[in-house]
């Protein structure tokens, strides 16, 4: 029996949703809001609601707890990239290295808060297919 089982299947495979998921909450991380469906934005509010409450206690279990969720990757740096890493060139560092970090300050504006981080916004039909479209953003506050 399925009691208690919730989730918005969004005709993908196990795997095909999780990577959406994961990359979805990347970018929402990164950019603070992302447009995409009703559909994927409510079930992605479950999951970027839960990174932050993970991400509030600022462990080492906690930070793998979100370097698992968003499927980080650490790809080896070359040396040109080491050193201007080291010199403080970001730039070098891909997009994956820099989300944990950004999630940490995300979690720390939301630390008297208990839940609700983010909002869905709608807007209108999307032109290709009609599907009913969103923002999906963190609260300022």
């Amino acid at each position: 029996m399925r009691h208690g089982k919730h989730t918005f299947k969004i005709g993908r495979t196990a795997s095909h949703r999780r990577c959406m998921i994961a990359n979805m909450l990347k970018s929402l991380v990164e950019h603070g809001r992302i447009e995409t469906t009703v559909t994927k934005a409510k079930e992605l509010r479950r999951h970027a609601d839960k990174l932050i409450t993970v991400a509030k206690e600022d462990t080492l279990f906690s930070r793998r707890k979100a370097i698992a969720t968003l499927m980080v990757t650490y790809n080896e740096l070359t040396t040109k990239e080491k050193r201007a890493a080291k010199a403080g060139d970001k730039s070098s560092y891909n997009n994956d290295r820099q989300v944990i970090g950004k999630l940490l300050d995300l979690s720390k504006r939301f630390a008297q808060r208990n839940g609700g981080y983010t909002r869905i916004i709608r807007k209108s039909q999307r032109v290709g297919d009609n599907a009913p479209t969103c923002f999906l953003e963190y609260l300022s506050e």
